[in-house]
């Protein structure tokens, strides 16, 4: 093979430039490009698909609605006797969430407060934003109103900052506890404080959680506060939470119950007492008479059956009584009924 036989290819790299010119600016897409970030994304499927979902699908829970609001009015008036300032309470959000999210997204430094409910055998996370904590600290240790609360970064709270927000967060439960009253009487505690999400882990990642979110506004200063309770937790009392007002009935009723039972008892039965069964072909009955006798085989002292719908009820003995023929029984009826 000849020289003559090659062909020369020339190899031309794209010219790529961080400029600011308007024809070679390199985009972010073609930084994508280059790193491969325009690659599909491989699609999950199957019960991974649903465990990492974003998507929660929960019920709406009408009187959690209704304690939130009963509690921003009674921790309002706790907050005005602990700081003798001008407080005001809100109640933000109340919404679902996976426990590991919420988690996740806490924006730190934080106190997190782990709470116990007895009565429920389950906990709470109570936590606190640091511009909340930071107004309480101030505003017990008086520090002057109107000025948003210094804040030092870098270091962990002390344990004074710790005991003071923890006064707020025992108020805060205690509140959050006589608000629950008309669902079920129950005592929150506050067991300990941390200040690291990964020791106040109370239920899975993946658990679902109700997150109530307040706000406390301190004449100028202040910040959020959310109290999570997982489904767990309110397991016990998810039939009521699910009301729609106080004192509905979500299941029977007693009276309704009680009308069924006395009307039951004034219904007609229908009893049928068999003497005796004999099997007979076709052409016998055929051939029936008038005064013919059919012999059913049963002694006048033999037990007989007696069924309501051809169900067996019992045994009884046949006889007369007042000039009427009558049975008695002679088992128990509803032992028959459970054989």
């Amino acid at each position: 093979m000849s020289d003559d036989d090659f062909m020369d290819f020339e190899i031309a790299a794209p010219s790529m430039s961080l400029g600011g010119g308007d024809g070679d600016a390199f985009d972010q897409a073609s930084i994508d490009a280059l790193f491969g970030g325009n690659e599909p994304v491989t699609k999950k499927s199957g019960l991974k698909a649903v465990i990492e979902s974003n998507v929660i699908s929960h019920e709406r829970l009408p009187m959690l609605e209704v304690v939130c609001e009963h509690m921003v009015r009674s921790f309002a008036s706790s907050m005005r006797n602990l700081t003798s300032d001008a407080i005001d309470v809100s109640l933000e959000e109340l919404t679902s969430i996976r426990f590991g999210d919420f988690m996740g997204r806490l924006a730190l430094p934080a106190m997190i407060g782990v709470f116990n409910v007895p009565a429920w055998d389950n906990y709470g996370v109570i936590t606190v934003e640091s511009s909340l904590i930071y107004a309480v600290v101030d505003a017990l240790l008086g520090g002057r109103r109107g000025g948003g609360p210094m804040r030092i970064e870098g270091r962990a709270f002390t344990t004074i900052e710790t005991s003071l927000v923890s006064q707020m967060l025992e108020l805060a439960l205690a509140d959050l506890s006589t608000a629950f009253e008309p669902i079920d009487a129950i005592e929150m505690i506050l067991e300990r404080v941390e200040t690291s999400p990964r020791f106040a882990a109370i239920a899975g990642p993946t658990n679902i959680a109700a997150v109530a979110t307040f706000r406390v506004d301190m004449e100028g200063r202040g910040g959020k506060f959310s109290v999570l309770l997982p489904y767990a937790t309110i397991e016990p009392v998810r039939e009521k939470l699910l009301q729609r007002f106080m004192g509905q009935k979500v299941g029977r009723g007693n009276i309704w119950e009680a009308h069924m039972a006395a009307e039951l008892l004034k219904t007609d039965v229908s009893i049928d007492v068999v003497l005796g069964e004999r099997i007979l072909r076709l052409e016998e009955i055929r051939a029936f008479a008038v005064g013919q006798t059919i012999a059913l085989h049963t002694a006048p002292d033999d037990p007989l059956e007696i069924q309501s719908g051809g169900v067996t009820l019992g045994r009884a003995q046949i006889g007369q009584r007042c000039n009427n023929i009558a049975v008695r029984m002679v088992a128990d009826m509803f032992k028959e009924i459970e054989r």
